[in-house]
């Protein structure tokens, strides 16, 4: 029985593990980044594929990472606003740097150095993926509580294995939205009568012209009767 035993062990040992989850969230993370090279962009932004199982596990790692690095994000923009604008070394940022800005810039930027070293470590020292995780994919999830990510089922299996095959994304981007029904229009008013046209017969119609016949045989037939 399988008690006291939570996650899957995907056919690997601890480490190997972990490294295949580190590396699959920093696949996802790096798909948001800019690329040099036209063959290294993903096919679609902020997705990759892999099987369904590995997708449920590295779930929760990615979730984890987005949180942190968005809890520090006021602290990180209050700290921008207190950097100066000359550059490093010169004679105004080292006087920037003995005065109390400094101390509150610092005072600022230590959870969020703390932050990025806890994620950096999460991810297997992968300083790339870091960057884009708290200067692209944070932002966009500042006013969501949870649930960043999303795992869609694939039709078609892997070949040689036939393993399941999924997608995990982040939301927001390729949501596929419901269409609203038009509205059924209500008619208040009452229905008009149907009005009835009467459409005289012309003189030279069938019917006519058999009544004319019969008329003029009774005729014929009284003017015999009576020389007779």
């Amino acid at each position: 029985m399988r008690h006291r035993k939570k996650g899957r062990y995907l056919g690997r040992s601890p480490s190997h593990r972990r490294a295949l989850l580190r590396n699959l969230a920093s696949a996802l993370f790096l798909t948001e980044g800019d690329f040099f090279f036209e063959d290294e962009e993903p096919y679609i932004k902020g997705r990759i594929v892999t099987t369904l199982a590995k997708a449920k596990e590295v779930r929760p790692l990615v979730e984890r990472c987005i949180t942190i690095a968005k809890r520090v994000l006021p602290l990180l923009e209050e700290a921008k606003r207190l950097e100066p604008t000359a550059p490093r070394n010169s004679e105004a940022w080292r006087q920037w740097r003995q005065s109390e800005a400094w101390y509150e810039w610092n005072k600022k930027m230590a959870p969020v150095v703390a932050a990025r070293r806890r994620v950096l470590r999460m991810l297997g020292n992968n300083k790339q993926a870091v960057e884009v995780l708290f200067e692209k994919i944070a932002p966009q999830f500042v006013d969501r509580p949870g649930g960043y990510t999303r795992v869609v089922r694939l039709a078609k299996r892997r070949v040689g294995d036939a393993g399941v095959k999924a997608f995990i994304e982040f939301v927001g981007r390729n949501d596929r939205t419901k269409q609203r029904r038009a509205v059924r229009p209500e008619f208040t008013g009452q229905p008009s009568q149907p009005t009835e046209v009467s459409v005289p017969e012309a003189s030279g119609s069938p019917a006519s012209t058999d009544n004319e016949t019969a008329a003029s045989t009774d005729r014929q037939t009284s003017v015999e009767n009576s020389e007779s």
